[in-house]
C-alpha cells in the first residue's frame, strides 16, 4: 500500500454546489393547470470594455395553449447592473421600455392588460431578482424580448471577472412555494463575450462551459459558446487575467454631452505600492451558521473547521463562534493554536446540533468581543446576509462594525444575496467582501482571499481632486485598501480643466501621498451610458446610507425614484413599462429612454473601437511600483486559507436546494486537495497553471495544468460520476475508513461500511483505468471516500454497490 494514495483535503471550495437550485426562467403559479410556456431561445451578448460591461439578452417565449397567456420571466439581479433597455416584439408591434415610478408602471400595465392590449413591464425586487412581465403571448404563438444592462467591473489582484447570473440564491422561500419555474431552453442557447482590454491578457477561463476564445482582427478577444437547448441553472463566469508586472495606474472614462450640462466620470485606480506580509501572531475568529438549514451538514462543517484551525501557527490565536437563534463561543475566549486547545475545540465541534433560525447580528456581536488592540484581528463571515432572527436593523450592524479596528472579510454566497447589508458592514469597518457564485473558480477565489487576509493594508485612505469642481461623487474616504484592490469611483464635474488627483494613505505606520495631474475634457461623447452607471452608484450609496440611518427613509425613497426616472434605470422605486407609441401617448409618458437609447446607439456606431477607461497618468505616473497580481509576492497558498474558504462551500450546501450537481463541486474541491496531497504547494505565481506529481514512484505519475485538469474533472463529474440523488451516501453520521489499496497499474479497490442515520451501507468500490496515464484517488477530510479521477487516453470503470447497485 502506498501512503501517497490518500489525499489531504483541507476544505471544500466556494464552488461546492448545493445542486439544482431555483434558476432563471419562466414562472407559472403552482396552482395553474395550463401547459407551461416554452422558452425557445436564450442568447446573451456581452461587451467588456476596460472597466464596464454591457449585457444584452434576447429570448423567445412560445405558448403551446389554445388561448392567450401572460409570460413572467425572472432572473437574478446583477449586483451593480443598471437595467436600461427593454424591447418586445409582439406580432407586428414593437414595444419599447420607458422608466416611470413603480406605482405608475403597475397601474398602466394592469389597465392595458385588462383591455387586451400588448404590454410589458420590468421590475426589480430589492436585491433578489428582475421580473419581466409580457402580455399577451398569443395562443400557439410567440413573442420576442430583448433587455440590456450596464455594470462596472473591477480587476482584483490582476484578475477580471464577469458573471452572468442565472442560478437563484434560494433566499425567497415564499416565492419558491408559489411559483413553478421552467428554466429549460428548448431550442437554442448561445453566449458571446467580446473583451476589450487596454492591457495584454495572459489567460482567460470559463469554468463549466465549452466554447473557445479567439483574437479578432482588431485585437479584441471573442468568446462564443452555442448549444441546442440549455438549462438556466448555472451562472456563467468569465475570467481574464492580465499580464504580470503591470504598473500601478490611474484610468478615467468621461462623458459630457455639451457645455451646458455637467460631465460624468468613472475613475479606476489600481494602486502600485509595497504591501508586506503580516508578521508575528495574529487572531482569527470564524463565525459559523448552525441554524436549521445546516441539518445533515454539521458533521462535514465540523470537519472543515478542524482542518482550518489545525493549520494555524502556534503563535496565532483563534475563536470559533456559532450562531442560530443566538450565538455561542465554543472556546469561551481566545485560545492559542496548541495541540491541547485543538483537541478540546474538536470535541466541542463534534457536539454541535443544527436547529433554529439565523441571527447574524448575534454571531457578529459575539465574534467581535474581546478583541486585543495590540494584535491584528481578522473576522471571516460567511453568509447570504439574510437575517430572520434577533436584531435585523441595519443601523445596529453599522454601529457594531464601525467601532471596531479589525480586518473584515466576508463571503456573500450565491445570487439574490443581501449585498446592501454586507456593503454596509464593509463601509463601517473598512473591510471587503466577495460575492461568490457557485460557478466561480475555487483556486482564484482562495488566492484572492488569502492575499487580502495575510498582507498588510493601506489605512486611512482618502482620495482628493483639486483644480476641477467635482460633486455627487462616490465616497472618497476609502478607509482601508487591501492587497490587490482596485477602486472604481463615479462622480460629476462642472467644467473641463486640469486637475490634481491624490491618494493619501498610511502604509506600515507612514503617511504616503500618491498624486498626478490629469485633464477633464470639455466635451466627451463616446460613452453616454456612463450616466446610467453613475446614477446606479448614487442609488446604491443612498440605499446604504439609509440603512445606516444617515438618510431619512422617506427622503431616500423619493431620491431613488427621481434618479431612476431622470436617468432611466430600474430601481426599487421605478419600473420600466413597455408600450407602442400610441400607448405612451395615451398615458402621457415622456419618451426619455427613447432619446437616451438613441444617444447610446449612435455613440456605439460612431466610436466602434472605443476602449473604455484609459490610463491618464502615463506622462506623470501616480505610482512608481507595479500593481499587485497573483504572482506579485503572494507566496505559497497557506492550507488554513483553504479551510476558511471551506466554510463558504459548507454554507452553500446549507442552502435549501436539492442535490443534483454535488459531484461537480466535489471534483473542484478534489482539484485543490490534489495540489496539497501530493506534497506540492500551490504557488501564487501559478494561479492558472500549477503542476503536481505523485511523489511515490510506484504510483502512476501525472503532470497536468489546472486549466486542463479542471475541464477533465468537470467532464468526469458531469458525465461519468453521477450518483442517484436518492441513494447518495450522505450525510454520514458514523464512518470507519478502511485501508485503501492503490497499485502501480492504476487498479484501486476498497470496501467501506457506514451509517447515514437511516440505513447501514456496505459499499464495494472497484475502479480501473484504461491506460498508464495519471490517476488520483482521494478521501474527503481524509475520511470519506469521494472520487478517483483518471485522465489521458483511457477510461474510468467504477461500480459501487450499496442498498442496490449504481453505475457512476
Amino acid at each position: 500500500m502506498y501512503s501517497n494514495c490518500r489525499s489531504l483535503l483541507v476544505g471544500f471550495g466556494l464552488v461546492f454546489s448545493a445542486a439544482a437550485a431555483n434558476a432563471a426562467g419562466l414562472l407559472t403559479p403552482v396552482s395553474a393547470s395550463d401547459q407551461l410556456l416554452d422558452l425557445q431561445s436564450h442568447h446573451v451578448r456581452v461587451v467588456i470594455n476596460n472597466g464596464f460591461a454591457r449585457t444584452e439578452v434576447e429570448q423567445v417565449f412560445s405558448n403551446p395553449n389554445a388561448y392567450e397567456l401572460e409570460a413572467i420571466y425572472s432572473a437574478p439581479v446583477p449586483e451593480a447592473g443598471a437595467l436600461s433597455e427593454l424591447t418586445i416584439w409582439a406580432g407586428e408591434r414593437v414595444l419599447q421600455g420607458e422608466v416611470v415610478p413603480k406605482e405608475e408602471a403597475d397601474r398602466i400595465y394592469e389597465e392595458e392588460k385588462s383591455q387586451g392590449n400588448e404590454v410589458g413591464k420590468a421590475d426589480k425586487n430589492a436585491y433578489q431578482n428582475f421580473e419581466f412581465s409580457v402580455y399577451p403571448v398569443p395562443a400557439s404563438g410567440s413573442v420576442r424580448m430583448v433587455y440590456s444592462y450596464y455594470e462596472p467591473l473591477k480587476i482584483d489582484t490582476g484578475v477580471g471577472r464577469y458573471t452572468y447570473p442565472l442560478e437563484e440564491g434560494g433566499t425567497d422561500d415564499e416565492a419558491s412555494a408559489f411559483w413553478t419555474l421552467n428554466d429549460v431552453v428548448s431550442v437554442d442557447f448561445s453566449m458571446e463575450v467580446v473583451l476589450k482590454s487596454a492591457y495584454p491578457v495572459a489567460k482567460t477561463r470559463v469554468p463549466g462551459y465549452g466554447g473557445k476564445v479567439e483574437e479578432t482582427e482588431t485585437g479584441e478577444l471573442l468568446y462564443r459558446f452555442e448549444s441546442q437547448g440549455a438549462i438556466l441553472d448555472e451562472d456563467f463566469v468569465f475570467y481574464y487575467m492580465l499580464e504580470e508586472n503591470l504598473p500601478g495606474r490611474l484610468e478615467v472614462l468621461t462623458y459630457r454631452e455639451n457645455e451646458d450640462k455637467p460631465g460624468t466620470f468613472m475613475m479606476v485606480m489600481t494602486p502600485g505600492v509595497d504591501l508586506h506580509p503580516l508578521e508575528g501572531g495574529a487572531d482569527f475568529v470564524f463565525a459559523l451558521d448552525v441554524s436549521g438549514s445546516m441539518q445533515g451538514k454539521l458533521h462535514t462543517l465540523a470537519s472543515g473547521v478542524k482542518k482550518a484551525i489545525g493549520q494555524l501557527k502556534p503563535e496565532d490565536r483563534f475563536r470559533v463562534v456559532a450562531f442560530n437563534n443566538t450565538a455561542f463561543d465554543l472556546n469561551r475566549g481566545w485560545v492559542s493554536a496548541t495541540e491541547a486547545n485543538l483537541r478540546e475545540t474538536f470535541a466541542r465541534l463534534d457536539q454541535l446540533n443544527s436547529n433554529g433560525g439565523t441571527n447574524v447580528y448575534a454571531g457578529v456581536h459575539l465574534a467581535l468581543e474581546r478583541l486585543d488592540a495590540d494584535r491584528v484581528a481578522t473576522l471571516i463571515l460567511v453568509t447570504d446576509g439574510v437575517t430572520n432572527q434577533g436584531i435585523v436593523d441595519p443601523k445596529a450592524f453599522y454601529k457594531l462594525m464601525h467601532k471596531q479596528d479589525l480586518r473584515f472579510y466576508g463571503f456573500l454566497l450565491g445570487n439574490s444575496s443581501n449585498w446592501p447589508l454586507m456593503q454596509l458592514m464593509c463601509d463601517a469597518s473598512g473591510g471587503s467582501y466577495r460575492a461568490v457564485s457557485n460557478s466561480d473558480d475555487i483556486i482564484g477565489e482562495v488566492m484572492i482571499a488569502k492575499n487580502k487576509i495575510v498582507y498588510e493594508s493601506m489605512r486611512h485612505a482618502e482620495i482628493s481632486i483639486e483644480g476641477v469642481n467635482t460633486h455627487d461623487v462616490g465616497d472618497f474616504k476609502i478607509g482601508k485598501i487591501h492587497y490587490g484592490d482596485q477602486l472604481v469611483l463615479f462622480g460629476r464635474y462642472e467644467q473641463g480643466g486640469r486637475a490634481r488627483v491624490s491618494l493619501k494613505a498610511r502604509i506600515n505606520g507612514q503617511d504616503e501621498v500618491f498624486s498626478t495631474e490629469i485633464d477633464f475634457p470639455e466635451l466627451a461623447t463616446a460613452h453616454p451610458e456612463l450616466e446610467r452607471m453613475w446614477a446606479l452608484d448614487q442609488v446604491r450609496k443612498i440605499q446604504v446610507n439609509e440603512m445606516a440611518g444617515f438618510v431619512d427613509a422617506g427622503e431616500a425613497k423619493v431620491a431613488i425614484r427621481d434618479i431612476g426616472v431622470a436617468y432611466q434605470i430600474v430601481t426599487d422605486e421605478t419600473s420600466m413599462i413597455a408600450l407602442d407609441d400610441a400607448g405612451f401617448a395615451r398615458h402621457g409618458v415622456e419618451r426619455r429612454n427613447q432619446e437616451r437609447v438613441a444617444r447610446e446607439v449612435q455613440a456605439r456606431q460612431a466610436y466602434p473601437n472605443s476602449s473604455g477607461a484609459q490610463r491618464v497618468d502615463s506622462a506623470q505616473p501616480m505610482y512608481q511600483k507595479r500593481s499587485h497580481s497573483m504572482s506579485g509576492g503572494g507566496g505559497a497558498l497557506e492550507p488554513w486559507v483553504l479551510g476558511v474558504v471551506a466554510l463558504g462551500g459548507l454554507a452553500l450546501l446549507a442552502r435549501k436546494k436539492s442535490a443534483g450537481r454535488t459531484a461537480k463541486g466535489v471534483a473542484l474541491a478534489g482539484l485543490v486537495a490534489l495540489g496539497l496531497a501530493t506534497g506540492d504547494r500551490v504557488e501564487a505565481d501559478t494561479y492558472y497553471g500549477p503542476r503536481w506529481t505523485d511523489r511515490d514512484a510506484g504510483v502512476a505519475r501525472s503532470e497536468s495544468s489546472i486549466d486542463q485538469s479542471i475541464a477533465m474533472f468537470w467532464e468526469v463529474s458531469e458525465d461519468e460520476a453521477r450518483v442517484e440523488p436518492r441513494r447518495r451516501p450522505a450525510p454520514v453520521v458514523s464512518y470507519v475508513p478502511p485501508p485503501r489499496e492503490c497499485h502501480p497499474s492504476g487498479y484501486v479497490s476498497q470496501v467501506i461500511e457506514y451509517d447515514d442515520g437511516r440505513d447501514t451501507h456496505k459499499v464495494d468500490q472497484r475502479r480501473n483505468k484504461g491506460s498508464s496515464r495519471g490517476h488520483f484517488g482521494f478521501n474527503l477530510f481524509n475520511a470519506i471516500p469521494v472520487f478517483d479521477f483518471v485522465w489521458g487516453e483511457g477510461h474510468l470503470d467504477e461500480t459501487d454497490s450499496y442498498s442496490g447497485r449504481v453505475r457512476r
